[in-house]
Formats: C-alpha cells, structure tokens, sequence
C-alpha cells in the first residue's frame, strides 16, 4: 500500500491500538474490509485483502484465534455471487494457512465453528450484508457477533464511516481495539489535515462539487495554498462564471455551491485553479468522437471527459512544487483510455513530486493502481467516502466507537 520511504506520523490517534491487545489464547473478531472486485467468481484485485495482512499476522503471532467479518457488494438477498467464498480462498493463499468460510454471519454453525477454533487459526464469516441488521447497526445482530469472540479489532477503515453491527455494535460489547491499518490511516490522513508540510496542494476531481464541498470549504479558506480543479465538477465552476458547458455533466446546486466557493478562495487570497483548456467528445464512450479544446467554452452537443495538456502540464508544475499533496477524485473519465491522459499526468506527478504524498480512497487510488504507481505514493488510502470524511474533520463511527487509549 503505502511506499516504504516514509515512517508513519506519531501523532493523531488516541484510541486503543491492537499492539497492546491481549489476544493470546483468546478469540478475536477482526473487522476487515474485503469488498474487493470480483471476476468469474475470483478476487480480481487482492490490494484490500494485502492491506489488513499485517494485523491479522500480528494477532497470530500473539496466539489469537481469528473471526474475519466483512461485507462484499452491495446485496440486495444472499446472492451466491456475492459470497466471501472466493475472499476465503485468496486469504489462504496469502496467508498459507487454511482459512474456513463459515455457513453464514450469525447462527448456531457459526457458533459452533468459532468455538473450535485454535489458536491462529482463521474463519471469515459470510457477507455481512447478507444479515439485514447489518447497516441498521442492529443490537441483537451486534450481540450475536460480539458472542462469537472474546475481543473485537477494527481494521476496516473503509467502512470506519459507517455505524453499523461489525463497525460499532459490537465494539461496544467487546474490548475494541484499532487494526494497524486503520490506526495508520488515522495517523496519516489527520496529519495531512492538520499540520501539511507547506506549501499545501490539494488536487480535487470526481463528477459533484457537492460531493467535495465539505473538503473544499475546510481548505479553501487558506489552510490549502493551492486547489486544482478537475473532473467533471469543474463545470459547475463554469457555470457559476456563465462559461457555456455544453452537455457536460452538472449536478442539481452545483454552480451555487462554487460559486460560494469561488468567492470563499477570493476572500481567503486562496490560490483556486480551474482547467484553462479540456477534452471533449460527442458522447460518454471510448470510440465517441473527440478533441482538444483550446479553451474551455464547451460546444452545445459536446462534453468536457477531461482536462487538456496546458491544464495538465500546469497542475503537474505546481504539484512538483509542494511540499505536501492530498489528491481525492480523477481528472476526467480515465476508465476510458480516449479520457485517461489528464489522470495519469497527475498520477505520475504525485508518485514524483518530493513533498509528502496521500492519495483518497476510490477512483484516485484505483488510478494510481491502474497506472503502477501505487508503490510510489506515500499513503494510498483504502477508504473513499471514510477518507473523504475524516479530511473533512468529521468524526468516523467506527472509529469513536473504539476504547480510548
């Protein structure tokens, strides 16, 4: 995940951390976050799983029996394809060690299996989500899984922003403890926050300003000396100035919310870019009709799908320059290769630049992966929306939920 050239920030986490569990002998129920891809019935990116391999090494060195607990997708039933079978299986190839997939998340057989349990031995649960008390954060669900095991652990950070059974439930029933992951997580991300190393650039993408406005309003006031713009929410900025944006994608308030952010940077003397040409096509597919535009007037029947070279060039320069980058949300539609240019240029400027680098969870960090960039990044975020959140200054659920240290 995160490259190696840096040590971890020794500041901003106050909760108990799983070094001072005491697990040896005892059953400990691991909150992990395997929502991987899926591909014919295989894991087809394995980055989650590899992240929460150092805690779940740790506990069984310590003489912990494991209980993994996960949700995967986003089931609607119990549907075959969406069972953590395939998860099981690319653990234990990980981790060389047989791993069992229980029947279920609850029940008498679950019970049954995490009472045999020796000590290292691992048994991940089925799909949280297949349990409807789940996302309600049901008591008697939190009662049932907090019976299955003697010490909870959270290394989920991608879902530390949710309260439900496996995230907050349980960890008031149970000792609760930080994962590695999801203490480093903490540890980076609020340091980014709270103290940068300036010059501070933050590079915001995606397709909703509303999605980032909580971010931006935190950073805009001067906390950020530099916000570069991009994505498709860089035209409701176009819209708030009466730039003609063609068919590109806005959102419903989305010229209201920039312009209130416009006028934020103005007042802050906050240094707030927008693209100064783009790419535009015909239509949203990877054989549509494209161009350059030198400028960033888009035509009535055509839509911004990214930045163009000038304003990629001109993003990269000032990334070089910083001395700490957060990066959340890609610069266009990357995922078709026509559109992917201004995210890589920016990916490949974060992994070089010599300031301090932390790229969100999501898209971004799913770019970075796609491009082979990840290793040279110095913190790659497993959490989206959780990343999101906490760069906001908002309180995470899973997290609060822990035992203080």
């Amino acid at each position: 995940m995160s490259a190696p050239a840096r040590a971890p920030v020794a500041s901003g986490f106050d909760k108990a951390s799983v070094r001072d569990a005491d697990v040896a002998g005892r059953r400990v129920l691991v909150r992990v976050d395997f929502n991987v891809p899926l591909e014919e019935s295989r894991v087809a990116d394995a980055s989650r799983i590899e992240a929460a391999l150092p805690t779940i090494a740790l506990l069984r060195e310590r003489g912990a029996a494991l209980v993994l607990v996960s949700h995967l997708g986003r089931p609607k039933d119990r549907e075959p394809e969406l069972s953590m079978r395939p998860v099981a299986e690319r653990l234990a190839e990980m981790i060389e060690a047989e791993v069992q997939l229980a029947p279920g998340v609850v029940g008498e057989q679950v019970e049954a299996m995490a009472a045999g349990l020796e000590p290292g031995a691992v048994l991940l649960l089925e799909n949280s989500r297949f349990e409807e008390g789940e996302k309600a954060n049901d008591p008697e669900l939190a009662a049932a899984l907090a019976g299955l095991a003697d010490v909870y652990v959270d290394d989920a950070f991608g879902a530390a922003h949710r309260a439900h059974a496996t995230t907050v439930g349980v960890a008031e029933l149970l000792p609760a403890y930080a994962g590695l992951l999801l203490e480093r997580e903490v540890r980076e991300l609020t340091a980014v926050r709270d103290h940068p190393e300036p010059p501070f650039v933050v590079v915001l993408g995606g397709a909703k300003v509303t999605d980032k406005l909580a971010v931006m309003r935190r950073f805009v006031d001067g906390r950020a000396d530099t916000i570069l713009i991009g994505g498709a929410m860089c035209f409701s900025f176009f819209e708030a100035r009466r730039i003609a944006v063609g068919d590109s994608l806005t959102g419903e308030g989305g010229a209201e919310a920039a312009a209130a952010i416009l006028a934020q940077a103005q007042a802050a003397g906050t240094d707030l870019r927008l693209p100064v040409d783009l790419v535009i096509a015909d239509r949203f597919a990877a054989d549509a009709q494209h161009r350059e535009l030198d400028g960033v007037e888009v035509p009535d029947g055509w839509m911004g799908l990214d930045i163009g070279p000038r304003t990629a060039a001109d993003y990269a320069e000032a990334i070089g320059a910083a001395g700490t980058i957060y990066w959340n949300g890609p610069m266009g539609a990357f995922e078709l290769e026509p559109f992917a240019a201004g995210t890589r240029v920016i990916a490949e400027a974060v992994a070089a630049a010599p300031g301090k680098s932390v790229v969100g969870g999501g898209d971004s960090a799913r770019a970075v992966d796609e491009f082979g960039l990840a290793g040279k990044i110095d913190w790659l975020s497993t959490g989206g929306g959780a990343s999101l959140e906490l760069m906001e200054g908002r309180e995470l659920p899973g997290v609060e939920a822990l035992d203080d240290a």
